[in-house]
């Protein structure tokens, strides 16, 4: 009999992660679904809906997240295709086109280089000169970096951000806490889509009681999307870590190059 392959632990929200879950099982691995992250709705709406109602005076709409697309499109459903989109990353694109805004209606800015898609390579799509003066609307959670509104308020654009959810660990109930310890347990392969989530997750072993936790969470192996998430896991003492292609046919491509 051959040996037993790691099992795939996805650590998407769960809104997320099914899609992701349901491909790795395609490809012959078992799967766990272990969220790192809940996005919740803001205690008030209000801007949101202030900001979505003026789309047609901004020169860009800007989505930093598929979540931040799904909360926005929740409470606006209709957007006028005169307005060019910008989104960081091929997961985004995917949430974009399952509300109809696709590249044949909207014309939509993304990084081309797909190892590495973030604010820094979207910014290089983005023709600085031309939005400067104009009103750019940057939809985001409630905390994230700011890279990408300064670098635009840097060049000269008016830039108004505006929270559509917000982001919070899960609680570590005595149920989590069990399946995390037997998870640690075993040799499994570890899909983290954000440094928040990273941070997270070490929050959480450090909570078990468990003096090895830290030093078993650390042999585990990552498969990230982003070199940033990879920077993180290396200062967090990861050492098998798999730098993917973004979106889920990166993640799942690194998947299936696994042994």
């Amino acid at each position: 009999m051959g040996m037993t392959r790691p099992l795939v632990v996805i650590t998407r929200p769960l809104a997320q992660a099914q899609e992701l879950a349901q491909r790795t099982q395609l490809l012959g691995r078992s799967v766990a679904l272990f969220p790192l992250l809940d996005i919740l709705p803001l205690p008030d709406p209000a801007p949101l809906r202030a900001a979505l109602r003026e789309l047609e005076r901004y020169a860009l709409l800007a989505f930093v997240s598929p979540n931040a697309i799904d909360a926005a499109l929740s409470v606006q459903p209709d957007w006028p295709v005169s307005v060019p989109l910008a989104v960081v990353g091929e997961g985004s694109r995917a949430a974009l086109a399952r509300h109809g805004l696709t590249a044949d209606r909207y014309t939509i800015h993304s990084p081309r280089n797909r190892d590495r898609t973030d604010s820094e390579t979207l910014l290089e799509e983005l023709d600085l000169p031309a939005l400067a003066g104009k009103d750019v609307l940057i939809i985001r959670g409630e905390t994230g970096r700011e890279l990408l509104g300064d670098a635009l308020r840097n060049a000269g654009v008016r830039v108004t951000t505006v929270a559509a959810y917000r982001r919070q660990a899960p609680a570590l109930t005595p149920a989590k806490r069990a399946e995390l310890q037997h998870l640690l347990h075993g040799q499994n392969d570890w899909v983290v889509t954000s440094s928040e989530a990273l941070r997270f997750w070490m929050q959480m072993v450090e909570q078990l009681d468990d003096a090895e936790g830290v030093a078993k969470m650390q042999q585990q192996r990552l498969i990230v999307p982003h070199v940033r998430i990879a920077e993180i896991a290396h200062s967090f003492g990861f050492s098998k870590i798999i730098q993917s292609r973004s979106g889920d046919d990166g993640l799942l491509a690194a998947l299936q190059s696994l042994s």
